[in-house]
């Protein structure tokens, strides 16, 4: 494998074009991928370059090889979003640069997998691989519903359906009239980061099967790599809720730009009935409207509270490029 990750001044030029890129988001910074590759070890050539154009930075083409197959450095079950990082209005000189460029390579086949539908990537690239050459399909993966963050926790309750917004506001009450209740945001540090992720990882192992099977030791690790890297960078929130002196609930949020990411989250079954988990992002929602963010994602997947808490569907694709 051959990482690129310490050429200094490639990753500077990767991090001003996510400054004004359209594709931005925290899963394709270099500081994420960089995490990602270290943690995991693919077996793999990692393919790092910037694309430029009389002197100016266009774009990065973040790509691994694995075998004579193209993908984007990463993995979907950990990245809920994938893409190319572009600078804003040379989307088009960028494609057409990156897409000469990939065909010089030596693949079979390419997947690029969750890229936001409304990417320019989607659009621009398969324009570039000739029906003649190449054989391009563009499939739905998955969906991850978001919800546009109005500028008060009194309107967003407003904006929910009448039936949530009675359902949320009674579940609360309740809470509150019964329990001695709070939420509070870790404060992780090299003393009590440890201590903290294990004990979210104990409530996401708990609160679903599958999910306390995603919990391997290499899975863990990355998300402990994650707390320790993007804590210190100040976008890692990880959200507790504890009832009676108990910790009950846990969310991990990231911070981007003017977005909340709720990466995952887990509850002690025991207090389902009082549907801790919801409460516990219903109130990381409130404080994301008090910090003026503009967009709360609930990342992928469609679960049935993600809507009672007002989310709409954005949907993820997946590109793929066959030679002929």
């Amino acid at each position: 494998m051959t990482s690129k990750f310490d050429d200094l001044e490639k990753i500077a030029s990767w991090n001003r074009i996510l400054k004004n890129s359209s594709t931005g988001t925290i899963f394709i910074t270099p500081t994420w991928q960089e995490i990602w590759v270290n943690n995991y070890k693919p077996q793999s050539d990692i393919y790092l370059e910037i694309v430029q154009k009389d002197g100016i930075d266009l774009g990065v083409v973040p790509l691994m090889d694995t075998n004579g197959r193209l993908s984007f450095i990463g993995d979907s079950d950990v990245y809920d979003y994938m893409d190319f990082p572009v600078l804003n209005g040379y989307e088009s000189l960028f494609y057409e640069s990156a897409a000469e460029m990939i065909q010089s390579l030596k693949w079979e086949n390419i997947k690029l997998e969750s890229i936001p539908e409304d990417s320019p990537t989607l659009k621009l690239l398969p324009q570039f691989f000739g029906p003649n050459n190449f054989d391009v399909s563009i499939t739905e993966s998955d969906c991850t519903p978001l919800l546009q963050l109005p500028n008060n926790w009194d309107d967003y309750q407003l904006n929910l359906r009448k039936k949530d917004r009675h359902e949320l506001r009674r579940k609360i009450r309740r809470l509150e009239s019964s329990h001695s209740f709070k939420q509070f945001r870790c404060d992780l540090n090299s003393n009590s980061l440890e201590m903290y992720m294990n004990t979210f990882f104990n409530l996401m192992a708990q609160s679903r099967e599958d999910k306390g099977e995603f919990l391997s030791d290499l899975n863990k690790s990355f998300f402990k790599e994650l707390a320790k890297i993007f804590s210190y960078q100040d976008s890692f929130n990880l959200y507790f809720l504890e009832l009676d002196e108990q910790i009950v609930a846990a969310c991990i949020c990231f911070e981007y730009e003017d977005q909340v990411l709720l990466y995952n989250s887990g509850y002690n079954p025991e207090f389902s009935s009082l549907s801790v988990g919801l409460i516990n992002k219903a109130f990381t929602i409130k404080e994301s409207i008090e910090n003026e963010m503009k967009v709360y994602n609930f990342l992928r997947g469609t679960e049935r509270y993600k809507y009672h808490l007002g989310a709409q569907d954005k949907l993820v694709m997946d590109l793929s490029i066959t030679r002929l």
